[in-house]
């Protein structure tokens, strides 16, 4: 039966149907999130593998050029964000394909660890730059498609992570295939992945300019940090990243501690699955069930559900503990999955609302730059707990089963604190 709150265009849309009707550049935009997964899950999974073996770099070295590849993303996240709205998103995306080209060849070629550290910084300083330009300007397109009635900004967000997650499966399977030959060649390869989405968008991408054009950079910074509402926000918020990059960290553990560290592979095989079959109509039903109305609130309810479900796999596997079964790390899987699929969407719809449309390549990245905060200083911690020798397993699960509950708490207060104020959209 038609959803009767869809906006009309929508309810003619079905799943993934509704790419193919989105305008040109929503197409571009929304395609453009499974391209740069491709090239870079060709390279990124097996990079710790590649200077471990191939180059005999030591275990805490490897740490560091991985830790340094991720700072450079999430914690710079800012300046890409405030290039975009003082310059326009197309400078700043060519600008960031180029850095990235620039990287996978020095991570090819390289053969010292300054050249791979160089590699490194570089892969992760593109996506500091093209991702926010990328998202605000989705957020900015379909702001103008949700305002005539065609489709949600939140359906078109579920449709980017759609994108993305088929990238996620697909490049993995790429670099498989070419490591076969050499880890230089699929670096390449990814290089010339980077080539093409740099073309594409030099063509068909419009320049625009900058929404804040003319305007000092730091101006954006200063409008940020001073809606308290937002960092409220983007704090609550930081909590959805630091689970999610659990799989990469607790579920590992976990694994091998009930002797099924091969169980890896598929479990990100289900994620996938669960992501690219289920998001549309999750984000569609969380869209209901947050109500209707363009205020700050929309969807909160959904934003702090999908919170509780991480929180929820979290304790199942806390729950389990100290039994060797497989199954609560399945389960964990699941949850987390979910979670994600109802917060992510709509918290990207959140942002330039709580934005009041303005500045929202400065406040996409800092919401990003947030996460990266909140992974830092919160992985340090969890992965301490995960030593035997510190604490018992339930100790670390237990405390992240806490993490997404505190941040539903921090949203939904803030949330309520909006609407009992009149006009409570916007910067405070």
């Amino acid at each position: 039966m038609p959803d009767p709150a869809a906006p009309t265009g929508l309810r003619r849309l079905g799943a993934l149907a509704g790419f193919g009707r989105l305008p040109p550049v929503m197409r571009l935009l929304v395609g453009t999130q499974l391209a740069f997964n491709v090239g870079f899950y060709m390279v990124l999974p097996y990079l710790a593998v590649h200077l471990i073996d191939d180059l005999a770099l030591a275990g805490g070295t490897v740490g560091l050029v991985l830790g340094l590849r991720t700072f450079s993303q999430q914690g710079l996240f800012v300046v890409g964000g405030a290039l975009a709205d003082r310059w326009g998103a197309k400078p700043v995306v060519l600008t960031g394909c180029v850095l990235r080209v620039l990287g996978f060849v020095l991570l090819g070629l390289s053969d010292t660890l300054a050249g791979v550290v160089a590699g490194a910084l570089l892969t992760g300083f593109a996506a500091a730059l093209f991702s926010p330009a990328v998202e605000s300007s989705i957020a900015r397109e379909a702001g103008g498609l949700e305002a005539d009635g065609e489709i949600t900004r939140a359906d078109v967000f579920a449709m980017f992570a759609v994108s993305g997650q088929v990238g996620t499966v697909v490049g993995p399977l790429v670099g498989t295939a070419l490591l076969l030959v050499d880890f230089r060649l699929a670096c390449l390869t990814a290089a010339g992945v980077f080539v093409l989405i740099l073309l594409g968008h030099l063509v068909w991408l419009p320049r625009r300019p900058g929404a804040h054009a003319g305007e000092p950079v730091l101006a954006g910074w200063r409008e940020v940090m001073a809606n308290r509402r937002f960092l409220a926000f983007a704090a609550g918020y930081s909590a959805s990243l630091l689970c999610y990059n659990q799989l990469y960290l607790a579920l590992p553990a976990e694994l091998s501690r009930v002797g099924s560290p091969g169980a890896l592979g598929w479990l990100f095989v289900v994620a996938s699955v669960l992501v690219i079959a289920g998001q549309l109509p999750v984000t569609r039903w969380a869209r209901r069930s947050g109500g209707g109305g363009a205020d700050h609130a929309r969807g909160v309810r959904a934003l702090v559900l999908g919170f509780c479900l991480m929180a929820l796999g979290f304790a199942v596997v806390a729950a389990a503990l100290p039994a060797a079964a497989l199954w609560p790390s399945v389960a964990f899987v699941v949850l987390l999955t979910a979670g994600q699929m109802l917060a992510v969407p709509i918290a990207q719809d959140l942002v330039p609302r709580l934005a009041g449309e303005r500045r929202l390549g400065a406040y996409f990245g800092v919401v990003a730059s947030a996460g990266g905060v909140a992974v830092l200083v919160g992985s340090t911690v969890v992965g301490a707990l995960l030593d035997p020798a510190v604490a018992p397993p339930v100790v670390a699960w237990s405390v992240l089963a806490a993490v997404p509950l505190l941040g539903a708490a921090v949203i939904g207060l803030q949330a309520r604190r909006t609407a009992a104020r009149p006009g409570g959209q916007g910067p405070a």
